[in-house]
């Protein structure tokens, strides 16, 4: 009876006074009206709480993963699984306030038996991991007198991952010193072993003899099981507190976290086996799915990465080389100290590849002069310890493109380039 809207109470105040005229006057007929007047309301009301508890709701997120920007589609599915039809249902769906407002949905009626769906659209401009629902129905009888709410308790996850940005391809081979040679190379791509042999045992199938060596060997020899390699390529992003700047969407975090995934996402469309390294001890491996098929558990973490209070980068080095997969480095770094610059570098060993992108993250605000001149200091610093060490290093000025800036990656030469006036501003010279 607390579900009576203005309208029931007023149903049930008019039969109170159409029954105390009628004991007054002594009415008979007026004494039936008031009992009809209380009848409807009370009626209603019962229908109405018969049917909230026979209704089931069901959410289907599509997708359930977007990138920043994008949206998904949210279907609602009613199911009336009693013989009695519902009145007007009104839905409101909870989302949180980054999915926006509300939304309020209006079904006229469901009949018995009867499903019924509805679906509106959210978008998402912050990564993270929201929570959609639940969903709360207002039920009302066809007359308007009675309204009872009812919150379904099932609750869906929207991953909202970072923007990843499309890259062009680029040939990440040969190796680059600290002098500027060039050792034409192939990065981590092995292919597949050549036809390997060995002597035929005994339940070995006949069709894998290989008659050229047995010729050799006067023995029957069979090939070996063909093992692909894979390449392997590792992505280090650093999320210290003190390497970033800016807040919001535009910080250089942010940036730092879509060119992160947008790299992960492009080498494992090119046949990379991909994995995340954070200063903060993550280690996430892509697995060996078709390619671009089990990128989804690094975009997760990625849409829910936040800035470390307690990172350290001279641990880096250690974390990356506890397991030894060689193949591509590419790092997102932001600004380092002398010390973890040094730990960074030392990541490059003979026979890998260091890409590192290099954000200038004092960029992203307005600095005294004074400050900015300490700041750019340190940055080419940063970037002359990388070089002398052999790593690619391409500058992140504020502002810049990701897709623009991905083709340095593979260009040596510019690397060369870039380090030479690197050490002319760091040293003085002018050349």
């Amino acid at each position: 009876m607390r579900g009576l809207t203005t309208r029931g109470r007023c149903f049930l105040a008019a039969a109170v006074a159409a029954a105390l005229s009628a004991l007054l006057l002594g009415e008979s007929d007026l004494l039936r009206v008031a009992v009809l007047l209380a009848a409807v309301p009370v009626l209603s009301a019962a229908a109405v709480a018969r049917t909230r508890y026979q209704l089931r709701c069901s959410r289907v997120l599509q997708p359930q993963r977007v990138s920043v920007g994008g949206t998904a589609r949210v279907v609602l599915r009613l199911v009336n699984t009693s013989r009695l039809p519902t009145g007007t249902l009104l839905l409101e769906d909870r989302l949180p306030y980054a999915l926006g407002s509300r939304p309020r949905l209006v079904l006229e009626r469901l009949a018995g038996h009867k499903a019924s769906s509805v679906a509106y659209t959210v978008r998402a401009d912050v990564r993270g991991k929201y929570e959609v629902g639940p969903l709360v129905v207002r039920l009302t009888d066809p007359f308007g007198l009675c309204e009872l709410t009812r919150a379904f308790p099932n609750v869906d996850t929207l991953r909202v991952a970072p923007r990843v940005v499309p890259l062009s391809p680029v040939r990440l081979t040969g190796e680059y010193s600290g002098a500027g040679e060039s050792h034409a190379r192939s990065v981590a791509v092995h292919g597949e072993d050549d036809a390997a042999t060995r002597e035929y045992r005994y339940g070995d199938d006949l069709r894998r003899v290989h008659w050229r060596s047995t010729a050799k060997a006067g023995e029957l020899m069979v090939r070996r099981e063909e093992q692909p390699w894979e390449s392997r390529a590792t992505v280090l992003l650093d999320t210290r507190v003190r390497g970033h700047r800016g807040e919001g969407p535009t910080a250089s975090f942010e940036w730092a976290v879509s060119a992160a995934a947008s790299i992960a996402v492009h080498l494992r469309h090119c046949g990379y086996r991909m994995r995340l390294v954070t200063e903060t001890g993550t280690d996430l491996d892509s697995g060996t799915g078709e390619s671009g098929g089990s990128i989804g558990l690094l975009l997760d973490h990625l849409a829910e990465v936040k800035l470390s209070q307690r990172g350290d980068l001279t641990q880096v080095a250690r974390q990356v080389h506890a397991r030894d997969d060689g193949g591509l480095i590419v790092a997102v770094l932001g600004m380092m100290r002398p010390e973890e610059a040094e730990a960074v570098a030392a990541l490059r060993t003979s026979g890998t590849t260091c890409v590192g992108f290099l954000l200038d993250a004092a960029g992203w605000l307005r600095l005294p002069a004074e400050q900015r001149a300490t700041q750019d200091t340190a940055y080419q610093t940063s970037a002359l310890t990388l070089l002398r060490a052999g790593w690619r290093v391409i500058g992140v000025p504020h502002g810049s493109s990701f897709a623009a800036l991905w083709p340095q990656a593979g260009h040596g030469s510019r690397g060369v380039a870039v380090r030479a006036s690197l050490a002319d501003t760091v040293t003085g010279t002018v050349r």
